[in-house]
């Protein structure tokens, strides 16, 4: 796809969120189905996942992890982010991958230590690209990333999340 398909592609969209922006305010939905044993199976876009305990939390690395999946998620999001941004303003990228790591001190998860955090200490982003990019736009690439990134603006600011459990007999 080129700057003027992405282009022609969003200009709509665009021009009807700008008109009516209650039309831009989407509801995404994710739903699992508690499985056998430890896990929880999710139908993805493409696939049933079946996710459970990653091996440091007794798990046996069969299923996916969620801790895994979110970085996954990131790296997804933060990938089609770059590539729009790169698309729509010409830039001469040619290749590239985004790798996302995370550490986790699993004796939060696990109770062992009530001082230990539960979930990510800390998550690296990295972006190795190939291109003949300037400086300039080498550092509009990575703000327009950050920027536009769904999943990455989610977990920098930290959402809130709304929890209700619902208990039938």
């Amino acid at each position: 796809m080129d700057s003027d398909a992405l282009k022609a592609l969003q200009a709509p969209l665009k021009d009807r969120y700008r008109q009516d922006p209650g039309s831009a305010i989407i509801t995404l939905k994710a739903e699992g189905r508690l499985g056998e044993g430890v896990s929880c199976s999710l139908q993805t876009h493409k696939a049933l996942v079946e996710a459970g305990l990653h091996p440091a939390t007794g798990g046996s690395g069969i299923e996916a992890c969620s801790g895994d999946m979110l970085l996954e998620a990131l790296v997804a999001c933060a990938g089609v982010t770059l590539k729009a941004v790169a698309t729509a303003l010409e830039l001469p990228l040619t290749s590239g991958t985004v790798t996302a790591e995370g550490d986790l001190d699993f004796r939060g998860t696990l109770g062992v230590d009530r001082e230990a955090p539960v979930g990510f200490r800390a998550i690296r982003l990295r972006f190795d690209l190939k291109g003949k990019l300037s400086d300039e736009q080498k550092a509009t690439l990575a703000k327009l990333t950050e920027r536009y990134c769904v999943v990455y603006q989610t977990v920098c600011q930290a959402t809130p999340v709304d929890t209700q459990f619902s208990v039938n007999s």
